[in-house]
């Protein structure tokens, strides 16, 4: 190990943390010269880098597709093209290649199983309460629902709980929100709010005060609440609701 530190120009203890699991892949850069050092074929270790930061459910998919080698070479290619595993799903291919082809072309899965988007705790249908996990993005949870037509990768679920947004949403719902999409005055919305990490769910209009100060207005669909107005500085966060589950 010593050797093969000296020829790629870092330390022992380095190589020993990564080799341990302790710390992440290097970059590129020194990716290269460990190839060199061991003889390895050049782009191997970067490649087998570019799968290790992937999440392990894509990472399954990918190990699953590599019994079709052409298949999985598309798929690394379009990701080293894209630069990153992130831009390779916004753009479609990740989708195509491993979610959502048809069995014809390669396509590394036939199956459109639709990406699974942590379930946080839950989000209150009332006034806000405290937002329990930890902050957003929440990349990870202890359960997961299958969202077939959300392509979001930042996308998250939450149950809904009370019934200030009753008839169109019930409490014990599930209902899944997209960063990516774009919030227009009376959407329905997973609401951030500051400084104390408050969060409600509600349809909210963009407003204008008496002196020209932004306001969002947080209107519940039950008639029995009333709405809630907060100046647009306080609210740190709106996320689009795009789906919603219920179970019958």
């Amino acid at each position: 190990m010593q050797q093969v530190a000296e020829r790629a120009g870092c330390t022992k203890g380095y190589l020993s943390l990564i080799e341990n699991g302790r710390k992440g892949p290097p970059g590129d850069e020194l990716l290269a010269r460990l190839e060199a050092a061991l003889g390895l074929e050049a782009g191997g270790l970067a490649e087998a880098a570019v799968l290790s930061r992937a999440p392990a459910s894509a990472r399954e998919r990918i190990e699953r597709a590599g019994r079709d080698q052409a298949a999985f070479r598309r798929l690394v290619d379009s990701i080293d093209a894209h630069g990153d595993l992130d831009a390779a799903y916004r753009s479609g291919d990740l989708h195509r290649l491993v979610g959502g082809g048809a069995p014809s072309g390669g396509e590394l899965a036939p199956a459109r199983l639709g990406f699974e988007a942590p379930l946080i705790n839950s989000v209150s249908a009332g006034y806000p309460t405290d937002f329990t996990d930890l902050g957003y993005p929440a990349r990870s949870a202890d359960e997961y629902v299958r969202c077939p037509d959300v392509e979001d990768p930042d996308a998250f679920a939450a149950r809904v709980v009370g019934d200030s947004m009753a008839p169109d949403y019930r409490e014990g719902d599930v209902v899944v929100f997209s960063p990516a999409r774009e919030v227009a005055s009376g959407d329905d919305c997973f609401v951030r709010l500051e400084p104390d990490h408050e969060t409600t769910f509600k349809r909210v209009y963009f407003e204008v005060g008496a002196e020209g100060e932004e306001l969002i207005r947080l209107q519940p669909v039950n008639s029995q609440y009333a709405p809630r107005v907060e100046p647009r500085e306080r609210v740190a966060g709106l996320y689009r609701a795009v789906t919603a589950m219920r179970r019958l």
